[in-house]
């Protein structure tokens, strides 16, 4: 039990740490796999198929800023984002100076 929650856990913090790259794989994740729907339906001409597929990508796009949005708001009230900034400036002031 405590190692799957290390696991999410460690998928958490990997999310929060990049936020564009994740919305950004969820929105071609999201087009591809609405195209892929899309074309398997015969009765549809090519741009509706397109254009549905990507107001798909779009929601899922919004739904994963949200959600992202919710992480964010959730670190900062718990202090988890404030922490890692310290973290983050101690490794500078450690870093030499060129």
């Amino acid at each position: 039990m405590e190692e799957e929650k290390g696991k999410i856990e460690s998928i958490r913090e990997w999310i929060v740490e990049h936020k564009l790259r994740t919305v950004g794989t969820l929105w071609a994740s999201g087009i591809l796999g609405s195209l892929a729907y899309n074309w398997s339906q015969p009765n549809m001409k090519t741009s509706v198929k397109i254009i549905h597929a990507r107001l798909h990508a779009q929601a899922l796009t919004l739904a994963a800023l949200a959600g992202a949005a919710i992480v964010e708001y959730y670190d900062h009230k718990s202090g988890a984002k404030a922490e890692r900034v310290v973290k983050l400036l101690d490794i500078d002031e450690h870093r030499p100076k060129n």
